[in-house]
């Protein structure tokens, strides 16, 4: 039995080379030619709105009057008087509520229930629950607003079931907006929740289920102790990623209450457009704009520590 051992290289011979590309390894200018129009179209597009923005947040840009016809920088004028504004803070207040009652608490809820229940009902339940919580997320957000301004109206469909069962009417759109519109993002956006948990739901091992039972623990104990530990990145991430789009809903609230009454409902979003353009201030309106970016970052690096360290790698 004979076996083939490695042949050395011969004697006065070189050993072999490896072949390299005719334009080498290092990124040269022939190699980064065919990026140049995605660069050119990210800076236009991109890059330059951004610093154009930095730039009109510390003038007095304006559409009309004074800041209109002669634009100064005004350095942080525009921030100071954000800060000394109890109209900003009573935005600043009421996008909090509207961020933590309808994305970080509402949503996360809502989906992670609808996908338990999901993960255990019959495939025809199922499909039918998923379809129609996927229906109103890819709804149009101004489509999405009108029907949730229906349903909360003097004579819409919330005061009609009310009524018939012998309740009183209620007219949250004047008495609680902020509940209303929160109430209308949970419903809007609930399904991406739903899709996220789902999916982190599946790739769960069904061995670690056994061995919990086995052990004694019971459904809560399991979902405690188990599911909640190993679907910790999958929360995290439809945390940030929830908070951040539910920041900066303004299609939604604008359409149901328009930020009324009495600015009940007026969050960031609304209180720049209305400084920027009802007003015509666009230098303020843009530094508030940058300051609901800062929260939102803010909001990003919170989540990011929760994730495990080998989730940030």
């Amino acid at each position: 039995m004979s076996t083939d051992a490695p042949t050395a290289p011969r004697p006065g011979t070189a050993p072999a080379r490896r072949r390299h590309s005719p334009l080498g390894d290092r990124l040269t200018p022939r190699r980064a030619s065919p990026m140049i129009p995605a660069a050119v179209l990210l800076v236009g597009f991109m890059l330059g709105p951004i610093l154009y923005s930095v730039y009109l947040a510390f003038t007095d840009r304006a559409i009309r009057g004074e800041g209109a016809s002669d634009t100064s920088f005004v350095g942080f004028d525009n921030f100071l008087d954000a800060f000394t504004d109890g109209d900003f803070w009573n935005s600043v207040l009421l996008t909090l509520i509207f961020t933590i009652v309808s994305a970080v608490i509402g949503q996360n809820v809502m989906g992670m229930l609808l996908a338990l229940l999901m993960e255990r009902a019959h495939r025809v339940i199922s499909f039918t629950v998923t379809s129609i919580v996927i229906a109103a997320w890819i709804l149009p957000e101004v489509v999405a607003g009108y029907l949730l301004y229906t349903f909360f109206a003097d004579e819409g469909s919330l005061n009609t079931i009310l009524t018939s069962i012998g309740l009183p009417a209620q007219d949250m759109l004047f008495s609680a907006p902020i509940l209303a519109v929160s109430f209308a993002n949970i419903w809007r956006g609930t399904a991406f929740s739903m899709l996220v948990y789902s999916a982190a739901l599946s790739s769960v091992p069904g061995d670690v289920y056994e061995s919990a039972a086995l052990d004694g623990a019971g459904p809560v104990r399991r979902f405690v102790s188990v599911t909640l530990p190993l679907m910790r990145p999958a929360i995290a991430t439809n945390l940030m990623l929830t908070t951040l789009q539910t920041l900066s809903v303004f299609g939604l609230i604008f359409i149901m209450t328009g930020g009324g009454p009495a600015r009940q409902s007026q969050t960031l979003p609304l209180y720049m457009y209305e400084q920027a353009f009802s007003y015509g201030q666009l230098g303020y309106g843009t530094a508030v704009a940058l300051l609901l970016l800062l929260i939102g970052a803010a909001a990003s690096l919170v989540y990011l520590r929760l994730l495990p360290e080998e989730e940030k790698r």
